[in-house]
């Protein structure tokens, strides 16, 4: 699976486009280690975490098994512009403050069940938030379609869709992702347009 048909397949399943795609698409910057200038080590430990709870061991290994935190870290790092940085980063810490207002405990602290009905309202959350900034984004468009100089005004992402993003595309896109939780074959054979698709049966990586 290439970098171009995985952002297509995590926009599929969130509904929209990716935050960043472009920048994936066209290359990031280098880094040299894993944990750089924005994340210490807790940081990458809590999004191991996050992306564990979003993507956990089933049939197959779950997105911590992966190594999705150290994925987020990098991406974050070398591919999203400072505006959607400096959302992410706050946002490990608004995680966190959603953990104390509805378990009295960080995020690392909750049971897995907690974690996976934190979440779950989380996504809640930034669903509603991207329709009604889409909204307010596409209005004030139409407001100034006949303006040359229009510049559209600059609404944050919500946090928690970057992690989820991030977490889908780093899982789907690591070996374990493509290999157990997905159908591989490292050499294809004959395109075939028309498979029998029996409910349950794994997507094809390749």
């Amino acid at each position: 699976m290439n970098r171009r048909d995985a952002i297509g397949r995590v926009a599929l399943i969130m509904g929209g486009a990716v935050i960043g795609a472009e920048f994936f698409l066209s290359g990031c910057k280098p880094t040299s280690t894993q944990v750089n200038d924005l994340f210490d080590a807790d940081h990458v430990a809590l999004l191991n975490e996050v992306a564990d709870t979003i993507l956990p061991t089933t049939s197959s290994p779950g997105a911590k098994a992966a190594n999705v935190g150290p994925f987020m870290a990098v991406m974050v790092r070398d591919c999203y512009a400072p505006a959607d940085q400096k959302t992410f980063l706050e946002g490990l810490g608004k995680l966190d403050d959603a953990a104390q207002k509805k378990f009295s405990n960080k995020f690392m602290a909750l049971t897995d069940q907690q974690r996976t009905a934190l979440l779950t309202d989380l996504d809640k959350e930034q669903k509603d938030y991207t329709t009604q900034r889409s909204k307010q984004i596409e209005g004030d468009r139409l407001k100034h379609v006949d303006d040359p100089k229009y510049k559209a005004p600059e609404v944050p992402n919500h946090y928690f869709r970057m992690m989820k993003e991030l977490t889908l595309l780093g899982y789907f896109t690591s070996e374990i992702g493509a290999t157990k939780a997905l159908r591989y074959i490292a050499i294809p054979g004959r395109y075939d347009g028309c498979v029998p698709y029996k409910k349950g049966d794994k997507a094809w990586a390749t």
